[in-house]
């Protein structure tokens, strides 16, 4: 009888147990081990820091369900708006730019801004105190420390490399003398003001004689940009920036307080690591 109880019992486990089988429970929710294999395709970590990423997701969300947080579509949506409007962009052309530039799809564009909303306000929750705005001082420190981030070339000279499939445009990354068929190429000198912002924050980390990374077109393709020069650095204005710098820094600050308060919840959480991938 006890065996036949048993055998129920794992029977209804398993139809139960999520796709691809649990790997962790933390307060007796699960992820998954596919979760985590998807995490480490999208993040290049291993299956430990991807496991600790998503134990961290989980916990904010958890932590929000406790204390009512909710996010609903119109605020997002809100915030798509603002996101668009920041660079000077229609909404269509800012999920254009995030999906070419940086193969972001609408619903994971969605999911990431619903997921930083939802930080903003769990943040509003477990503050102690209002954090204070930069002052003019540690906005000129900032911008001192970080002036790469606030200068761009006037152009690009650039050779941009396009092919049906990733593992092709791989290829020839991994030997640029090799003659690899089913490649377009295309030089190109691109100004700066004729890019989307977006675009000309990945053309900017690609550095001179080096590739870029892999990129889908938004035709089917994809595509990388070989960086030959970039022409007359040009460092915008402190004052200019100024909103951007104190954006930043406060953000900086949030995360701070939100790690903190994480770290210490996790030390006190339940949370059980049954296998990695």
């Amino acid at each position: 009888m006890r065996s036949l109880i048993l055998s129920s019992l794992l029977f209804t486990f398993a139809l139960s147990a999520p796709v691809g089988g649990v790997a962790v429970l933390v307060k007796n929710s699960p992820i998954t081990l596919y979760e985590i294999t998807q995490e480490m395709k999208q993040s290049g970590m291993d299956a430990t820091k991807s496991a600790d990423a998503l134990i961290r997701k989980k916990l904010e969300q958890l932590e929000a369900q406790e204390k009512k947080i909710s996010v609903t579509p119109t605020e997002v949506k809100e915030e798509m708006e603002r996101m668009a409007q920041q660079n000077n962009l229609t909404v269509e052309q800012f999920l254009d730019a995030m999906k070419t530039a940086r193969g972001v799809s609408e619903g994971d564009l969605k999911a990431k801004i619903e997921e930083s909303i939802r930080g903003q306000k769990l943040y509003s929750s477990i503050a102690f105190s209002k954090m204070a705005q930069p002052t003019p001082a540690e906005e000129a420190e900032y911008y001192q420390l970080h002036l790469d981030e606030f200068s761009h070339p006037e152009s690009y000279d650039l050779t941009t490399y396009v092919a049906s499939s990733a593992e092709v445009l791989q290829a020839k990354i991994d030997d640029p003398m090799r003659n690899v068929p089913d490649i377009i190429t295309k030089d190109e000198n691109i100004p700066a003001k004729n890019i989307n912002p977006q675009l000309a924050q990945i053309l900017n980390k690609i550095e001179i004689g080096k590739f870029g990374p892999i990129l889908p077109n938004g035709k089917n393709g994809f595509m990388s940009f070989y960086m030959r020069d970039k022409q007359n650095l040009v460092t915008e204005n402190l004052d200019t920036v100024r909103p951007q710098i104190s954006n930043m820094i406060m953000g900086e600050k949030r995360n701070q307080v939100l790690n903190d308060y994480f770290t210490r919840l996790r030390l006190s959480a339940d949370i059980k690591v049954i296998r990695l991938p």
